[in-house]
């Protein structure tokens, strides 16, 4: 038996994060995982090597389509998808080693096995009980199922079966048109195969910006992606090569079938939850399976939960950030989340990133604002390496110009949008970014366009 300060169940972003941070602030911490490996979801059957096979895929899409407009000339590559699948390993397994790295320069106790609280501040592993002032939950989340729909990870897979395809399907079925879904369905179409994309409701990615939703669609149709939207997945039969998906296209109330060689069931995620002890240990639960919190805090003394398995997006950031705020909290610190300043992003080619409120969500609360919008084929830098397709808008209060907003699909949103997310932590106004000096050529320099067009417009449209 070991005593602890914090015993944190669950090595992924929030995990880890939260448990280098409170070693930081000088309390005595363990991280129990039981997955052998930490990083959890993001970096093992996630973010990392969903982004592994995104860039691998995109660099073969831009030597068939771009490389001889450039003067790059011989031969086009092919894909050994087994060295692909190696790449993605070893960066999965560097990554995972440099948290391990990372425990032991901050002298956290890595214990490898699956928790469980057992009782006031315990939590067992195995047969080995350890105890500690307080216990953070951070479990994160699994895929969700679907009624009639069974996951064998061979011919029906989960975002986890879809990241170690042995062979490169001729066709695909992909259940659900959000982030995951979408990403994993670009991956296999740039290589080769037939995506086909069924969504339950009449557009893709929910919650997004009405019209960046309308234009990634457009563009991933122009990549080759067919959808079928309005549709309710009722059900798929799999043989050992092939599945067949039943479905009902909602508005005309009919029925119809789709053969696929692989079938993603990408429907979104669920806390993982199971095993924990929560009920025994009286924690509350939110109806749709969440862990209840204030402040991440539990109803139980000493007991905190963070990330997916708490209300919020599922988003590794978002853990990362909690996990912060709960070991400064547990320090006698002020931990501070702004939920308003989490951005997402959809890494797709052309990526998407969006932060802060929606047109939709203006105008539902009734907000006056005012769109500063520009094209990336305004931006030299842009066209110069085939990416004019997109666009930046940002919203902004009609009356005190400060920033609420922005939404980008194009080149780098990704990375472009912490910019913003900066400004509005700060509580710039669109002007005060309009006014920053942007190095040309460069992407960003559509994003002070995009400001610039808040107020008298942008100078290159």
């Amino acid at each position: 038996m070991a005593n602890y300060d914090v015993i944190i169940i669950g090595g992924g972003p929030g995990g880890y994060v939260c448990a280098i941070r409170c070693a930081q602030l000088g309390l005595k911490v363990a991280c129990v995982e039981g997955r052998g490996a930490l990083g959890g979801t993001c970096l093992n059957v996630g973010c990392i090597p969903s982004k592994a096979l995104l860039h691998a895929s995109h660099s073969y899409h831009e030597a068939h389509t771009n490389f001889e407009k450039m003067g790059l000339m011989g031969g086009k590559p092919k894909v050994d998808l087994g060295k692909m699948m190696e790449y993605k390993q070893s960066v999965i397994d560097g990554n995972t080693s440099g948290i391990e790295f990372l425990f032991k320069k901050n002298k956290v106790d890595y214990i490898q096995g699956w928790g469980k609280i057992t009782g006031k501040g315990e939590v067992s592993v195995g047969d080995d009980k350890h105890t500690a002032k307080n216990i953070v939950i951070a479990t994160g989340s699994e895929p969700s199922s679907l009624k009639g729909v069974e996951v064998d990870e061979k011919v029906v897979v989960s975002s986890t079966g879809a990241l170690a395809l042995t062979k490169i399907p001729k066709s695909m079925v992909v259940i659900g048109a959000g982030v995951i879904g979408l990403e994993m369905g670009s991956v296999y179409a740039r290589l080769g195969t037939q995506v086909t994309v069924v969504e339950y409701l009449d557009h893709i990615t929910p919650g997004m910006d009405a019209e960046l939703s309308k234009t990634l669609l457009r563009s991933l149709k122009k990549q080759g992606l067919k959808f079928i939207l309005g549709a309710a997945v009722s059900g798929v039969k799999a043989t050992k090569t092939k599945a067949k998906v039943s479905y009902k296209i909602l508005k005309k109330d009919t029925e119809a079938e789709l053969e696929a060689d692989i079938v993603l069931l990408a429907t979104g995620r669920n806390p993982f939850t199971d095993g924990l002890g929560l009920e025994e240990a009286g924690v509350e639960m939110e109806p749709r399976g969440q862990v209840k919190t204030k402040n991440w805090q539990t109803n139980v003394e000493g007991i905190y939960a963070i990330g997916d398995v708490i209300t919020g997006p599922m988003l590794a950031h978002k853990a990362e950030e909690e996990g912060i705020a709960v070991a400064e909290t547990i320090a006698g610190q002020a931990g501070h989340v702004n939920y308003a300043v989490i951005p997402g992003v959809i890494y797709t080619t052309p990526e998407v990133a969006s932060v802060g409120l929606t047109e939709e969500a203006l105008k539902e609360q009734g907000h006056s604002y005012k769109v500063g919008k520009f094209t990336f084929m305004g931006n030299a830098r842009a066209k110069a390496v085939f990416a004019g397709e997109g666009f930046v808008k940002i919203l902004a209060d009609k009356d005190t110009d400060r920033i609420l907003g922005c939404h980008l699909i194009g080149p780098y949103a990704g990375e472009l949008i912490h910019e913003v997310c900066v400004a509005m932590e700060f509580g710039a106004s669109a002007e005060d970014l309009a006014r920053t000096c942007h190095a040309h050529p460069t992407f960003s320099e559509a994003m002070r366009e995009a400001a610039l067009a808040c107020g008298d417009g942008a100078i290159h449209s």
